[in-house]
């Protein structure tokens, strides 16, 4: 066994530790703000090492590197802290319900965000 495989076996308990917390977390945690962490860890850390040890085990197999890995790992990197923190932002705006251990205070809402109704759209001209 060579030291690249020995990296890619790693990579994948690692990335399979990562994933399993993250789906622990989606059962466990409370509330909607809570959950966002399981997924968005598991798609960059969990998936990450699990693209990367395939990358390396078939650079070692055929001795080329796989640039579509690399490129769909930099694409989960880029795209999953994104989408959360729109996820996150959602559900402030439909002001979600917290658990009372769910800390800290939604302060980046401005009075004027904050509405009793959704504003329509300004493109929807009222007849």
């Amino acid at each position: 066994m060579t030291f690249i495989d020995t990296l890619a076996a790693i990579l994948l308990i690692v990335g399979g530790a990562f994933a399993f917390t993250g789906s622990l977390g989606m059962v466990v945690l409370r509330d909607f703000y809570m959950r966002l962490h399981g997924p968005t860890k598991v798609t960059t850390l969990g998936i990450g090492c699990m693209l990367i040890a395939s990358m390396l085990y078939f650079w070692r197999l055929d001795g080329v590197i796989s640039i579509q890995e690399m490129l769909i790992t930099l694409f989960l990197f880029i795209t999953a802290p994104v989408s959360a923190h729109l996820l996150a932002k959602t559900g402030l705006h439909m002001r979600l319900k917290r658990a009372d251990k769910t800390r800290g205070d939604p302060l980046e809402l401005r009075q004027e965000e904050v509405g009793d109704k959704p504003v329509p759209h300004p493109d929807h001209s009222r007849s």
